[in-house]
């Protein structure tokens, strides 16, 4: 299997910014996220404090991201990560089905918007799960709901319905939904998850659906479920002022370790943690060698 030196989780300003940074240091880089970005970018209107680009538009300071990580070759790959394990030299990177390794990491994820839903945490891998390409076998011929806070979770919604009998599913967005017939919409706002006489009920505030399993499916996984035993402090990831994380060989930017929430803010810690991820890589090879 192909083993990466750094495999950055993020394309907001944070991630690109440590791309670049790593790319320019001569070190494989697997890039993973959004080929569109950072939605919060495309739709801040004015941004007035990025050095160098005066009163610009969100959307006209992505572009030039794109423009420059397209002139440097980096390409995105646009998977989700559902958990990264510490495996001793290197880490392996969970997605779907499918295992990624790389020596280092960098989490540029953003911050997790709100709390978990009541009963969410507690039943977590006990009929509640993040990642139904993983899980969707458990299902095969019976119910799931999914709780998507976006358009993007559509997809695994569809191939759930592929699976499973019956497909609910609760849209915490107000896009209009684009999905099989397999697949029933609800449109009520979902309060919490819990258990139902051996099932899963999805608590609404207008009714409860019981069901087998639940996907709660969002942008970002909180840092704490993502990387099993990193520290946190709320939904922000620990860092020192090299950006490095609790566990040798994770590094963080960006939202994810805290405020102030500003985009230059993000791209400088970003350059920070590429260089930081690239002296503990020379760090192992000396020590190695």
């Amino acid at each position: 299997m192909e083993r990466f030196d750094i495999a950055i989780i993020g394309t907001g300003p944070a991630g690109l910014s440590a791309a670049v940074t790593a790319k320019i240091r001569n070190k494989k880089v697997l890039l993973l996220g959004s080929r569109d970005l950072s939605q919060k970018l495309g739709k801040a209107h004015e941004i007035q404090n990025y050095l160098g680009f005066p009163a610009v538009a969100g959307a006209e300071l992505a572009a030039a991201f794109r423009r420059h990580i397209d002139q440097m070759g980096i390409q995105i790959t646009e998977k989700r990560i559902n958990a990264v394990y510490a495996m001793g030299d290197y880490f392996a990177l969970q997605s779907g089905d499918e295992m990624l390794e790389a020596s280092a990491v960098i989490l540029a994820t953003g911050v997790v918007q709100g709390k978990p839903l009541p009963g969410e945490e507690e039943l977590l891998g006990k009929g509640v799960s993040y990642c139904a390409t993983c899980d969707a076998p458990l299902y095969r011929g019976k119910t799931a709901a999914v709780i998507g806070y976006g358009p993007r979770e559509e997809s695994e919604a569809a191939f759930l319905s592929e699976v499973c009998r019956e497909v609910l599913y609760f849209p915490a967005y107000k896009e209009e939904t684009n999905l099989p017939q397999g697949v029933r919409v609800i449109r009520e706002r979902v309060t919490g998850i819990a258990e139902a006489d051996g099932k899963r009920l999805v608590k609404t505030d207008e009714n409860g659906y019981t069901v087998d399993g639940v996907f709660v499916l969002r942008e970002a996984v909180a840092p704490g479920q993502l990387v099993p035993g990193l520290a946190t402090e709320g939904s922000h990831v620990q860092v020192d002022r090299k950006m490095a994380a609790s566990i040798p060989g994770v590094f963080a930017c960006g939202d994810i370790v805290g405020t102030p929430y500003q985009y230059i803010k993000a791209a400088g810690e970003g350059n920070i943690a590429a260089l930081s991820a690239v002296a503990y890589l020379d760090e192992m090879k000396r020590n190695q060698g």
